[in-house]
């Protein structure tokens, strides 16, 4: 599927002029995205972890089908699934958090959560494009959001709060370092606009 696509300035490293997605293909990425995290979280809820995980991977078959260069979206929700597991992990180490179900081993992060990671990255070079650059910008909005998105998940159901002051600050360090650097990830492996070739 072929999408119409608008020039954007200033994205480097490419050559000649950076594209970025329509109006359209952002809001269906929205769309697509807050969808699978419900799916996800709520799956994980009601003890159907595999469902929720399920409906995320079908969101990632959806946004790499319509990529330019998928391949380069595959890696790029590789790594960001790979960091995810390693962070969450931590998380889970931390023993400030706990969850219902999708975690057959109780040290690691729940499959679930790592998939959700993978989720992110497919926002990353369409609805999240506009925070390229923008580092300072990006790790404030990440430290807020990142924590607010994970309690949002508890309200839910998806996770409880063991000690809850000692898991958003942890989470908002995390989010702080971690969303810069797959911003600059997404920046590397970027299949969503066409013509794009690294250098």
């Amino acid at each position: 599927m072929t999408m119409p696509w608008h020039a954007d300035a200033g994205l480097v490293p490419y050559t000649g002029p950076v594209l970025r997605p329509t109006r359209a293909r952002q809001l269906a990425n929205f769309v697509v995205f807050q969808s699978a995290w419900f799916a996800a979280v709520l799956g994980a809820a009601h003890q159907a972890p595999l469902l929720g995980t399920a409906c995320v991977m079908a969101a990632i078959a959806w946004h790499v089908g319509i990529s330019e260069h998928p391949w380069d979206e595959l890696r790029l929700v590789a790594l960001a699934c790979a960091i995810g597991f390693v962070v969450e992990t931590f998380v889970v180490l931390q023993g400030n958090v706990s969850y219902p179900s999708g975690q057959p081993d109780p040290r690691l992060a729940p499959y679930w959560m790592v998939a959700m990671w993978g989720l992110l990255a497919i926002a990353l070079n369409v609805t999240l494009r506009w925070l390229r650059g923008r580092w300072w910008l990006t790790a404030v909005i990440a430290a807020v959001a990142g924590p607010a998105s994970f309690a949002s998940g508890v309200r839910l159901g998806g996770a409880a709060f063991i000690h809850t002051t000692p898991a958003l600050l942890t989470l908002a360090c995390i989010w702080a370092l971690a969303m810069p650097g797959l911003i600059w990830l997404s920046m590397r492996f970027d299949g969503v606009a066409p013509g794009v070739r690294r250098g």
